[in-house]
């Protein structure tokens, strides 16, 4: 919500400004110096990456209006869906689980939280690593590595799109340069005109040098950064999974293990201790009364 105020603030301040100290003729010229500009922009977007890359920088600047995916409500409803699996795997075995990690979409327990079934992310990590864990026990020693490597690979895969939109940032000022370049040109060709037509003239030129500086530093760069600080906050989601997974294949209980996964939270995401308690002690009581 914060950037979303903040959008606004930055284009109202910039383009009041603009209203005040421009004239007809820059008005004029603002679309088509905004269609040139962001039109190479996503040409440049488009020619420097992958298309899932260049959809993802293009999802990301949604994104960083948005904020962040997951919340203090998602992860203790992460915390209290591991810890009923971990409870599963304590009382029964892998076997337990079997059908829980081969068809999560039919599983009940990950019917409760949507949203982490939506996310193919999480989703893979839990049931790959359990379904490995059950596969071979004695490797149990070397999920951590495992773990590290498909969330750092994820990780990777996102930063690409967070580095391709701070390219883009540093490409708008030259992109329009090229725009003002244009209008000079343009302007040279008609010389002989008055004093004021040529000014009129210059002046929409210079303005494609404004936008371009703009869309950088006020708007594509801000956005490109936040973008990446959601992209961190999203992998937070995934380390709290791998944790509790190791404090599981460990062999910590699933209060303890579930324990040690929130306290690594930071303090803005982290649940609370006494409310989740509470969750717990109410599921256990209805899975002994079902």
């Amino acid at each position: 919500m914060s950037q979303f105020i903040g959008f606004l603030i930055v284009l109202g301040v910039v383009m009041g400004g603009l209203s005040l100290s421009g004239g007809p003729a820059i008005f004029a010229a603002l679309p088509f110096e905004l269609t040139l500009i962001c039109g190479a922009a996503l040409g440049t977007l488009l020619i420097g990456n992958a298309p899932s890359v260049a959809r993802e920088a293009g999802a990301g600047l949604l994104r960083a209006l948005r904020g962040p995916r997951w919340r203090r409500s998602d992860y203790h409803d992460l915390l209290v869906t591991l810890h009923a699996l971990s409870g599963k795997t304590q009382t029964g075995g892998m076997l337990a689980i079997e059908d829980d990690i081969e068809t999560p979409q039919d599983s009940v327990l990950f019917q409760t939280v949507p949203r982490l079934l939506q996310d193919q992310s999480a989703m893979s990590l839990i049931c790959d690593t359990l379904r490995m864990a059950s596969l071979d026990p004695t490797a149990r020693g070397d999920f951590s590595d495992r773990l590290r490597d498909q969330i750092d690979a994820w990780f990777r895969e996102r930063q690409k799109a967070v580095s391709a939109l701070h390219t883009l940032a540093d490409a708008l000022p030259a992109l329009g340069i090229v725009a003002a370049v244009l209008g000079i040109i343009k302007t040279m060709g008609v010389i002989d005109q008055s004093p004021a037509v040529l000014g009129e003239m210059i002046a929409a030129a210079l303005l494609g040098t404004f936008l371009g500086v703009f869309l950088a530093y006020g708007l594509i760069g801000p956005l490109a950064n936040r973008f990446g600080q959601i992209v961190e906050d999203d992998v937070q989601y995934l380390e709290t999974i791998g944790t509790m997974l190791m404090a599981q294949l460990s062999g910590l209980g699933p209060a303890a293990a579930v324990e040690r996964a929130r306290m690594a939270l930071p303090e803005g995401v982290r649940p609370d201790a006494g409310a989740l308690d509470r969750t717990l002690v109410r599921n256990r009581f209805l899975a002994q009364a079902a």
